[in-house]
């Protein structure tokens, strides 16, 4: 019989976290077939003897595990282990889970159900932040943005607008987009498969319930990305996806950020740009209004005044920083 569920789970050096883990694996209420993939990448601590006490509590609840892996000195990346824990698992559905994060009973199931209506879009859910204050404007955002948004927010600093370890999608879907790129360490791996996603026209859907503990750490892979290396992506896909529907635009951001959007443009975009517009007199008066915090700065009027004018976000306006 066909699994149903793929659980993805590549580890690196994840002792401290991952007894919680799997245990969440193992109290899923989900009753289809479900299977476990772990990638060990080099890890140097006691994780594959965690991975393997755990083996058999999951396979005596009727949980297969398959667990791969490679003892190299150094590792060879996020993006290489989760596509080997894809190739060596069998579920129509993928599940991505973090070695440190933990999943709610109820995340398979009801995720299974929401990509089952969307076959072609990644399935996210809300998150619980731990510690629970870390990060707080990003777990709101994450948490809150409006169906429409998870389409039209994807330019932002913030990455995909459904976070990675909360994906779920077919296996079908994955293989028409994926593989995640093998960099190595510094290299976005879910950002540039979100784009790819996007360019071939898949959905993002949430679900609207917090299935995920979504764990905040010094050590998390994540911090090995330069803010420059995401930058850059970020304004080649607004290139490449935006800016050729408007003929001309304005850039809302008289400060830092602004002008660095500005300079960072190719020359044909940069054609396009007709004003700078600011909040700041002070900016203005120098002589470009970005979207960040300015709910907190304005305590919503700005927000307010984009609807007043029928401004409508995705077509008239994009949020970028």
């Amino acid at each position: 019989m066909q699994t149903q569920v793929s659980v993805i789970l590549p580890i690196h050096n994840a002792e401290p976290w991952l007894e919680e883990c799997l245990k969440s694996v193992l109290q899923q209420d989900f009753e289809g077939s479900m299977e476990l993939s772990v990638f060990n990448d080099a890890s140097k601590d006691k994780s594959m003897a965690i991975i393997e006490k755990w083996k058999m509590k999951l396979e005596g609840s009727g949980i297969p595990v398959v667990i791969g892996g490679h003892n190299s000195p150094s590792p060879q990346g996020v993006g290489y282990s989760k596509n080997r824990a894809i190739a060596q698992s069998s579920g129509s559905y993928l599940c991505f889970l973090d070695s440190d994060d933990v999943m709610m009973p109820q995340r398979v199931r009801l995720q299974l159900d929401a990509a089952a209506l969307h076959p072609t879009s990644i399935i996210g859910c809300q998150v619980r932040r731990e510690p629970p204050n870390s990060m707080e404007r990003y777990t709101r955002w994450i948490n809150r943005l409006e169906p429409d948004q998870l389409l039209t927010q994807v330019f932002t600093s913030n990455g995909p607008t459904v976070i990675m370890p909360t994906w779920f999608c077919s296996r079908a879907w994955f293989s028409h987009v994926g593989p995640f790129s093998e960099g190595g360490r510094g290299v976005p791996e879910d950002l540039l498969f979100f784009y790819e996603h996007l360019r071939k026209g898949g959905g993002v859907v949430r679900v609207d319930q917090s299935l995920l503990l979504y764990r905040y750490h010094p050590s998390a892979a994540t911090h090995y990305i330069l803010e420059t290396t995401i930058w850059t992506h970020r304004v080649r896909f607004l290139e490449e996806r935006a800016l050729p529907h408007w003929a001309t635009f304005t850039i809302w951001n008289a400060g830092r950020q602004g002008r660095r959007l500005y300079r960072s443009l190719t020359a044909e975009a940069r054609r396009k740009v007709v004003a700078f517009c600011d909040v700041d007199e002070n900016k203005i008066k120098k002589g470009f209004y970005c979207y960040e915090d300015s709910q907190d700065l304005t305590g919503g009027a700005f927000e307010d005044n984009l609807r007043s004018l029928h401004l409508q976000e995705g077509r008239n306006f994009l949020h970028f920083s």
